[in-house]
Parts: structure tokens; C-alpha cells; sequence
């Protein structure tokens, strides 16, 4: 028989994974405790010794070529069947936490009765629409909040349906204007907004492409943009799920397309704390949240 050729070092594999998830190396090499050189040098490595790039540059922004995407799932898998194996062979298969994919909205303000329900050990990741649905094809998650539209692969339970608002300070002089507010009243505001890249900013941008409006401040986090707000650095398109501080007031923006909420996981059948987790989320999807009303 021929001898195969080996594969890449594990330390190597799980570096690109991580750095694969975020595609920034500041935040990958915080995440694994390694200075951004070594990172760099890590993942080098790895492309020279598979013979092709892993990822390119697009303007300000990094993204995977097609090898990369191969990499990160092969890498995904590995990493997961080498836990599973360790924890098999340690007697704590029982105990694996159920991994749930989410972004912070979902995390802090939709999920929480039924992730009380559920009583079981969690690993939670904190990720984008889009990164939460790769993390369950990938297998590092077992189930996936998020708004982004799955495709047939996956099974899906809608949970809830949400309206983007804009908070205001109170102080602000939209705060005097009732009732929803048009695309044009926003024009000449300085508006508290997450940073490019990300699903609601590009919704924005293409909402806004017409009205001159400009950015107070960028932040990243509902927490975060919400206290902003109650400074009176601006108002913020923020999700109807968060709640509503003291001192602010919101009104609705029936311009931009409501949200969606699912819970997604594969076909295939998870661990008996992901299947826990799956039904408490899933039993909770029949009652759709609402939007706080103003405070005047």
C-alpha cells in the first residue's frame, strides 16, 4: 500500500479555523493566545504546505478563497472528531454541551427563557447571520439562531419576527416627531451605526443610498449602541427586540424589511444536550415578540 501523504499539524489546522471564523487576525490571535506574527506564520505555513492561498485581500477586507473554505470545513471537522474522541475516551461523552451559534440580539434578548428551559451545559458562539448557519454546516455548532434565510440542507423552526426601530434620546429633535418616520427624516442626521461588513449596516447603506445622512459614532453590540443612545451621541437603527433604556424613544421605520428569526440545525442527529437545547428553543417559536411602545 502507499504510504499517504500526512496532514497538516493540528496546531496549524485550529489556527486557521480560528482565524478562518473571524477573518482578522488581531481578534484570531487574541482568541488563541498567540502574538499576530505567529498567527501569520501559522497560517502561512499552512498554505505553502498544501500549495494554495487560503485567503486573499478585497479592499479593506479579507475573505477565503475556495481552497480556504475546503481548509476551514476539513479543519472544522477535524478539531470536532478529535474532542468527541478525547471526551469518548475520558467517559464524558454524556456531558457535551450543547453548541449554540447566535448573534448578540438573539444571545440577549429572544433566547433567554428558553435557554433556561433547557438546563443544559452550553457552549455558546457568538456570531453573524451567516457565520452562524456555516458553524452548524461546519459541525462546531449543533444549533444556529439567526435571521439569514438556511437553504433546504438544514431543518428550520421559525421563532420569532421583529421590526427594525429607530431609538432616539430624548433630547434629539426627532424625539418630537410621532409615528413612523420616512427614509428623508433621517437626512442630515448623525446616526449611531454598526460598522461596515456587517447585515444591518448594509441594509442601511442601500435604504440611505439616497438621503445624506452621516455616522455620529460606530459600534459593535446592541449594549454598546443602546448606552450611546442614552448619551445622546445620536439615534440608532436598532433591532425591536432590544429594550427600550430610559430617556429615549422610539419610533417604527416601515421602510426597512422586517426580521425573522429561525432555529436551525442539520438533519443529522446531535448528542442528548444539543437535542435539549433544539426542542426548548424550538417549543418556544410560537409567540412572536413585540416592539416596545415609546416613552413619551
Amino acid at each position: 500500500m502507499p504510504i499517504p501523504e500526512p496532514l497538516p499539524h493540528a496546531d496549524r489546522l485550529r489556527a486557521f479555523a480560528v482565524f478562518a471564523q473571524t477573518l482578522n487576525f488581531t481578534r484570531a490571535a487574541a482568541r488563541l493566545g498567540l502574538s499576530q506574527p505567529a498567527l501569520h506564520g501559522q497560517v502561512r505555513q499552512l498554505a505553502e504546505e498544501l500549495g494554495a492561498p487560503l485567503y486573499r485581500r478585497e479592499g479593506r477586507r479579507l475573505a477565503l478563497t475556495d481552497a480556504g473554505r475546503a481548509v476551514q470545513a476539513h479543519a472544522e471537522r477535524a478539531l470536532q472528531q478529535a474532542a468527541a474522541l478525547r471526551a469518548t475516551l475520558a467517559g464524558q461523552a454524556h456531558a457535551a454541551p450543547a453548541r449554540l451559534a447566535a448573534g448578540e440580539g438573539a444571545l440577549l434578548y429572544l433566547l433567554g427563557p428558553s435557554l433556561r428551559a433547557a438546563g443544559v451545559p452550553l457552549q455558546c458562539q457568538v456570531l453573524d447571520g451567516p457565520g452562524a448557519l456555516a458553524a452548524v454546516r461546519a459541525g462546531t455548532a449543533d444549533v444556529a439562531v439567526t435571521p439569514t434565510p438556511p437553504g433546504p440542507d438544514l431543518q428550520v423552526v421559525p421563532l420569532a419576527r421583529t421590526e427594525p426601530v429607530l431609538q432616539i434620546p430624548a433630547g434629539h429633535p426627532l424625539a418630537a416627531r410621532a409615528g413612523p418616520l420616512p427614509p428623508e427624516a433621517l437626512a442630515q442626521v448623525a446616526l449611531v451605526v454598526p460598522p461596515q461588513g456587517g447585515p444591518l449596516r448594509a441594509r442601511l447603506d442601500e435604504a440611505l443610498a439616497d438621503v445624506p445622512w452621516r455616522a455620529a459614532a460606530e459600534a459593535r453590540g446592541w449594549p454598546l449602541v443602546l448606552h450611546l443612545v442614552t448619551l445622546g451621541v445620536g439615534p440608532a437603527v436598532v433591532n425591536g427586540l432590544c429594550p427600550q433604556p430610559p430617556g429615549t424613544v422610539r419610533r417604527p421605520l416601515p421602510w426597512l424589511p422586517a426580521i425573522t428569526y429561525r432555529a436551525v440545525r442539520r438533519a443529522e442527529p446531535a448528542g442528548p444536550a444539543a437535542a435539549t437545547l433544539w426542542q426548548a428553543i424550538a417549543a418556544a417559536g410560537s409567540t412572536p415578540p413585540s416592539v416596545a411602545p415609546s416613552r413619551p
